[in-house]
């Protein structure tokens, strides 16, 4: 079993305590909706094991963050938005934006994006 935390709230929708509406699980992965979408489509992917952030990525886990691109583009082709784009965002740590400390990916598409300063 992964390395979770009971403090974490995406451990919590991993381990079903807190609902989702989920549209991807493996043993290692899991992706779900954004319950505060920017946009048409917007899916958090994540992996199951609790890495706080983008910034404490090891050797180790090369694999998985490969695992996590691909299921990026998985998604993206089953959503509908993989032929007129999507932007994949990863924050890392509170000045980087990140609300929940466990890595996770937004896959954000199904509208025109427009950079945001």
């Amino acid at each position: 079993m992964p390395t979770v935390t009971t403090e974490c709230l995406f451990c919590r929708i991993i381990a079903g305590e807190i609902p989702s509406e989920m549209v991807y699980q493996n043993q290692d992965l899991v992706a779900f909706r954004d319950k505060y979408p920017k946009a048409p489509t917007h899916i958090l992917v994540m992996p199951k094991e609790h890495i706080p952030s983008l910034s404490l990525v090891e050797d180790r886990h090369s694999d998985l963050l490969a695992r996590m691109v691909l299921l990026v583009n998985q998604l993206a082709k089953e959503q509908g938005v993989a032929e007129q784009g999507y932007r994949l965002v990863v924050n890392a740590g509170p000045w980087g934006g990140q609300a929940v400390p466990h890595l996770h990916f937004h896959l954000i598409g199904g509208k025109p994006l427009r950079w945001e300063h």
